[in-house]
Parts: structure tokens; C-alpha cells; sequence
């Protein structure tokens, strides 16, 4: 349900919606407006069969929505610009196991300190994301760390991490503190000298590399990602930057950093590039 109907239902409720303002005469520009969309999309949307839904009887309820706020929408016009949304997700998965969600998007901007501490739980988020049976193979044995900055970071200080390490006991992955604004010297000033050539880099955690280091650069161009090398973590000048290579020398452990724009796609691309190695 999850995994297939919940990415589907929401296309179909915006495809009926958007055939039923249409049949109300409003234009391409009002109900692309209305639901978030392009002109190209609501056009396309006329000519696309609906998604199947698992159950038809489902389909008629998301079929049944759509009319219901098509009618209410025909009421209120075009004009009115949605202020607020909210969402309440209920899933049972038996008697006494029920998850409830309820939330609201405002569309408003949070302040400075408010971003800094939404992004210290994104971090926690995407940690506690990590596939553990997969990683074990590649933690570093030193430990691993994981950390991410806003766009206005310039210090490595702005950088959000784990204080220590992340480790693995026992099959699990453990930290011993929550992430901290200039927690992590090492992880941070690796960030920060690839934000000097790729900004839109926000994101980045260390993992072991194989053995035969070659296997690195053919992973990256299997996955299409940029490589770059930072021998002794001296990074070398690239324009786009998704993988870090520190072969190591004498005394010095090699490293590979994985980079991306956001921590929840940073251990995304983390699970793609182990599985190709």
C-alpha cells in the first residue's frame, strides 16, 4: 500500500481534478496554478489514462474526492490562493497497531534558528534510514560521520554532525549524542572544500573503500556520478562533485566520501554506490 498505491493515489485525484475544472471552463494556467503544476502538465493530464489503483473500490474513492473538491473549488473560483494544507495519513496494520499523522503546510519560510533545528532533524532522520546490513562491509574502522550545512554555510562550524562517531554495536547503528552545529572538524572541512566547487552540495558522509580502488571509478561511471580525489584529503578542483576518493598513504587511512543535496538523498546514493561496489 505504501509503496505503490501511496505514490500513485495523488496523481490520479490531481488528473480527475484537473478534467473537472476543465469541463468548468477554467484555463490550463488557473488549474495548473490550483494544483502546483505546469500548463504542459495539465494539458498532458487530458490525454494520459488514469493510474490503476489496487482496488477499484479505491479508485472510486479517490474518484468520488476529486468531484467532491472540484465542486467545492467551482464554488470559491480561481483567485483565491490556497493559504493552508493539511494532511491526515491513518494506516492499520491490525487491531491496536494504528499510525496516525496529522499535518499542516503553510507555504511560509522558517527563520534562521527554525531552519538550523529542522535540519538537525533531517539528519536524525536520514541516519535512522541507514541499511545496516548493508553498510557493516563498508564502516570505516575508525567510524563513520555524517553531516550537512544550509546554503549559507561558510564555516565548518555550520555544519551540523554527530559528535564522536556513528558506529555499529551489536547490528545496530549508535551515536552517542544528537547532531551538533560544529561537532565534527574532519567531516565538516571535507564539506567545506567541496562547497568551494560545487555549492549545491550540502550533504556528506565518509564510508571504507574497497580494496582495489579502481572498482570506485568504475562505480561512478556506472551511476553516472562526478569523482574526485582528495589525496590526503587535499581536494583536487572539480566543477561537480557526488564522490570523494582519499586513496591514503603511509599512516594515512583511505576514505570515501559520498556528497549529495540534501541528507535524505545523501543515504540514498550512500545504498547505490555499496550495492555497485
Amino acid at each position: 500500500m505504501l509503496g505503490i498505491d501511496g505514490s500513485v493515489w495523488l496523481d490520479r485525484l490531481h488528473m480527475q481534478l484537473a478534467r473537472n475544472l476543465r469541463s468548468a471552463d477554467w484555463s490550463q494556467a488557473e488549474i495548473a496554478d490550483m494544483l502546483g503544476s505546469t500548463q504542459s502538465t495539465v494539458s498532458r493530464m487530458a490525454h494520459r489514462p488514469l493510474p490503476d489503483l489496487q482496488g477499484t473500490s479505491d479508485e472510486a474513492t479517490i474518484d468520488g474526492w476529486a468531484h467532491e473538491i472540484s465542486m467545492a473549488l467551482r464554488q470559491i473560483g480561481p483567485e483565491p490562493k490556497p493559504q493552508r494544507l493539511r494532511f491526515v495519513i491513518e494506516i492499520a496494520f491490525g487491531p491496536g497497531q494504528i499510525l496516525r499523522f496529522d499535518k499542516s503546510l503553510t507555504g511560509s519560510d522558517l527563520d534562521s534558528d527554525q531552519e538550523q533545528i529542522a535540519l538537525l532533524k533531517r539528519l536524525e532522520w536520514a541516519v535512522s534510514r541507514i541499511d545496516v546490513s548493508r553498510l557493516t562491509r563498508w564502516m570505516p574502522a575508525v567510524g563513520m560521520n555524517i553531516g550537512c550545512c544550509l546554503d549559507e554555510a561558510r564555516h565548518p562550524d555550520d555544519v551540523a554532525a554527530f559528535p564522536g562517531k556513528v558506529t555499529i554495536v551489536e547490528g545496530r547503528l549508535r551515536h552517542h549524542e544528537t547532531p551538533a552545529y560544529g561537532a565534527s572538524n574532519h567531516i565538516a572541512g571535507m564539506l567545506m572544500k567541496a562547497r568551494k566547487h560545487d555549492a549545491s552540495k550540502n550533504s556528506i558522509l565518509n564510508i571504507k573503500p574497497p580494496e582495489d580502488l579502481n572498482r570506485v571509478m568504475t562505480c561512478a561511471e556506472e551511476l553516472g556520478l562526478s569523482l574526485a580525489h582528495a589525496p590526503k584529503s587535499d581536494l583536487e578542483g572539480e566543477n561537480k562533485i557526488d564522490i570523494i576518493l582519499d586513496e591514503g598513504a603511509f599512516g594515512w587511512e583511505p576514505a570515501l566520501y559520498v556528497l549529495a543535496h540534501n541528507p535524505l538523498e545523501l543515504v540514498d546514493r550512500m545504498h547505490r554506490i555499496i550495492s555497485a561496489l
